[in-house]
This record gives structure tokens, C-alpha cells and sequence, in this order.
């Protein structure tokens, strides 16, 4: 009971935190509530990315190496000054962001748009033309029309990927904004980010993968942000959308829609080590991929990450989806269902997902067996599981028996490892749609 109290006391504690006012700033500063913030690392035992020597990001940064920004030229330079070395620049760094800041924003501060940034032979019309399965057939675009479709994403790339070294911590300002950017968090280790609205990372030059499925698919390249080879990563109270640029609004290519957004938080090419906490995922297609291969190797062993107490309100898969990684998938509220839902956790290759006490909330068609999806993964945890299905009452159901029943072969009951970065005991999943609808997103730290 002490154990329970004390759980609920923690949280509390943390919640009047997020709802107490900020003092006023100077001008061009931040509060005094934003510097703590600013300085914050991420408590003990609170997930995967507590491990070890734990996630500091910039906690340690000396005063000129803190920066408010609020274009993208004021963003590379405050990761360092050169966005192709900015990786490299492990200096302890804190960066709020104020305000909008556009991927897409040139060097004149004018905003760029995708022909701006096309290879001079590259056009759409002449793509489609070109490589239209009718007459292509059904194998990988090559040639002078895919070349400069590559070397136009290579310039998408050097503009609106930005790059992230150690040792950062990135806060937003209240109603702060991140759109058509990707944080490219690669090769690094220590990294915070905090308190910002991610909007349309949209690729302008999708990819056409033919043999994708059973009649091809349309591929973009850019997450909102990835995190790659990197260690010690927590990603907390950020909010995730396509802006007003829906997945719904795009026009069909070849029979298929044309894919501009990858995913929200993808963690893959043996990153590990990270938690994602108190997020808002609103209606993305593809949401979080963990692991990007099914080819055994340096993957095992990695991609260790905990995903909490974050809201996935009309995302349609990828809740996330497991390869390899040992993955603690704990009181997230789901709200699910409708036009192209797929599913909620994917049980990949070799994946050792544990999931306890979440709470789907179900439209439409969508039911308890719908919500696991089998990628070639043999077993996983799951717990305290409870469902609200249209206008029924909540009830704990068991999503393994609910997908065994359905379909073969069956899932195991065993991940094979029982988490112990916990920072409290988990809440019973009834309250959990309760508090995280409540504080889960950007605008909920006092800042």
C-alpha cells in the first residue's frame, strides 16, 4: 500500500508541476520556470534511457552555449553553427525554441517549396510517366529520372534535416513550433528533447517500391525525429501531427496514395537506451518504429526503449512497432479505430515487447484482436489490459487471447525479461485515459 501511495503522490507532484504558472521573462529570455526546465535531467529509473549514467542532455551548459531561436539559421547555429558538423559538436548546449521555426526556411529567410529544391531534371509528371507499372513493370525504378530523384532528395536532406550533437538538451517555448524538419539524432549519445509541436516532415520526392506489398507502395524518407546508432535519448510532452497537411489530402499514384510522411519518433540502426514519455500522437499514419530490419545482427542486444504514459489519439499503426529491442510499453491511452486503422503493437523479428496496463479506447470496427499484429515475432508480456469499445462499459480484456483466437499461429504469454526502470508502480490502466489525456503533449510544462 505504501508502495501504491507513495506512486501516486510522485505523480501528483509531477502533475502540479505542469500546471503551475510561469514566472514572467525578460524580454528575449527564458522564464525562470524554462532555465529549470532547461537544466532538468531525466529522473532515475524512468525508463530505458535512465540506465547506465543516465540522460542529462545540456544540463551542464555553460551560459553562451544557451540559445533562444526562432528560425532555422538560429537553430544550426545554436547546435553548433554548421548543420553538415553539427553532429559532431558534443559541447553540453541547451536550445529553446520560441515561436515557428520551418525546415523549409532559405537563407534569405524566404520559405522554399519542393520545386526550389528539385534537381533540374527531375519532374513529377515525367516520373510518373516513366515508371508507370503498366509499362515499367514491376521492379525498382533506375535511370536518369530515379538518379535525379535521389540527387533531389539529397537536397531535401541538406536542408531540412537538422543535425544534433551529444550532450543537448531542446526545449520549446510555450507554443512552440518544429515544421518540415527532421531531428536527425545519429551517432550521438545524451540527447533531450521537450515541449514542442512536431508538424509535417513532409518529403517532397517520395520513393515508388513496386514490389512493396502486393501492388507497390510510395515511400518517404524523413521522421519527425530519428534516432539512429545513439544511446541515452529522452523524448518528453512533444506533440506529433501532419499540420494541415493530412495523409488524406494527397492525391493517388500507380493505384497507391502518395506517402510524404515516414514516422513520428522512429529508433533504429542499433540506437537503444531511450525513453518516450507524456507524448500526443494525433492522427499519423505511421507513429514509432523500432528497428528497421528484419536481418539479424548488430540490432540484438540494442534497441532497448520505454514508451509511457503517452496518448495515440487516430493513429492508424506503429504503436510502436518491435524488432529485436527489449520494450516497455507501459500506461499509454490509445484511441483507435476508424478508416484505415491497422493495428497498435507490432510484434516483430526477435522483438521482446512488454506491455502493461494501457487502455484502448475503440471506434468503428476495431476490436481487442485487432490490436497486436504479428511481423514475425513468436511471444510477447502483456498485462492490465483494458478495453472501451464504442458505447460499452471498460473492461480488462487479454489482447493475446483475443489475437490467438483470431489468428494463427499464436503469440507466446513470455517476452523472456521483466522491466525494472520504473521511476513509480504503474497506475491502474482505468485512470490511465484520465491523466494522460490530461497532461500527455506540448503546452503542459510550466513554461
Amino acid at each position: 500500500m505504501r508502495t501504491r501511495t507513495a506512486a501516486v503522490a510522485a505523480l501528483a507532484a509531477a502533475l502540479v508541476l505542469t500546471t503551475a504558472a510561469p514566472a514572467p521573462a525578460a524580454p528575449g529570455k527564458p522564464s525562470r520556470a524554462a532555465e529549470l526546465i532547461g537544466r532538468q535531467t531525466l529522473p532515475a529509473n524512468d525508463g530505458w534511457a535512465a540506465a547506465g549514467t543516465g540522460t542529462t542532455g545540456g544540463s551542464a551548459a555553460a551560459p553562451d552555449r544557451v540559445h533562444v531561436v526562432r528560425t532555422r539559421a538560429e537553430l544550426v547555429a545554436a547546435l553548433g553553427g554548421d548543420n553538415a558538423t553539427n553532429a559532431a559538436d558534443a559541447t553540453p548546449k541547451i536550445v529553446y525554441v520560441a515561436g515557428t521555426v520551418d525546415g523549409f526556411e532559405g537563407p534569405d529567410g524566404a520559405l522554399l517549396d519542393c520545386a526550389d529544391l528539385a534537381d533540374p531534371e527531375y519532374s513529377l509528371p515525367a516520373y510518373l510517366a516513366a515508371y508507370d507499372p503498366a509499362t515499367w513493370g514491376r521492379v525498382n525504378p533506375s535511370g536518369p529520372l530515379e538518379a535525379a530523384r535521389v540527387r533531389s532528395v539529397a537536397e531535401q536532406t541538406r536542408q531540412t534535416q537538422i543535425n544534433v550533437g551529444s550532450n543537448t538538451t531542446i526545449v520549446g517555448l510555450r507554443g512552440a513550433r518544429l515544421t518540415g524538419l527532421t531531428l536527425m539524432i545519429d551517432r550521438v549519445a545524451n540527447v533531450i528533447v521537450r515541449n514542442i509541436e512536431f508538424a509535417d516532415a513532409r518529403d517532397c520526392f517520395p520513393a515508388w517500391s513496386p514490389a512493396d506489398g502486393d501492388t507497390g507502395n510510395w515511400n518517404s524518407q524523413y521522421d519527425q525525429i530519428s534516432v539512429r546508432r545513439s544511446e541515452h535519448v529522452w523524448i518528453d510532452h512533444n506533440t506529433f501531427t501532419d499540420g494541415d497537411n493530412p495523409d488524406s489530402a494527397q492525391p493517388v499514384y500507380f493505384g497507391r496514395p502518395w506517402q510524404v510522411h515516414d514516422g513520428s519518433v522512429d529508433v533504429t540502426h542499433t540506437a537503444s537506451l531511450v525513453t518516450v514519455s507524456w507524448n500526443r500522437f494525433t492522427g499519423r499514419d505511421k507513429v514509432m518504429l523500432i528497428g528497421s530490419s528484419n536481418t539479424v545482427g548488430p540490432d540484438v542486444g540494442r534497441l532497448n526503449v520505454t514508451v509511457r504514459h503517452n496518448l495515440f489519439d487516430g493513429t492508424l499503426q506503429r504503436l510502436p512497432r518491435v524488432r529485436f529491442g527489449q520494450v516497455d510499453v507501459h500506461e499509454n491511452h490509445y484511441r483507435l479505430g476508424g478508416p484505415g486503422f491497422a493495428y497498435a503493437l507490432g510484434v516483430g523479428v526477435q522483438s521482446a515487447l512488454y506491455a502493461e496496463n494501457n487502455f484502448f479506447t475503440l471506434t468503428g470496427d476495431a476490436g481487442p484482436a485487432d490490436l497486436l499484429y504479428d511481423w514475425g515475432g513468436t511471444a510477447l508480456t502483456e498485462r492490465g489490459s483494458w478495453v472501451r469499445q464504442g458505447d460499452r462499459l471498460p473492461r480488462p480484456v487479454d489482447l493475446r487471447a483475443a489475437y490467438n483466437a483470431a489468428h494463427d499461429p499464436d503469440l507466446g504469454g513470455d517476452a523472456g525479461w521483466t522491466p525494472t526502470l520504473r521511476a513509480a508502480r504503474p497506475l491502474p490502466a482505468p485512470l490511465v485515459p484520465f491523466v494522460v489525456d490530461a497532461f500527455a503533449g506540448a503546452g503542459r510544462l510550466p513554461l
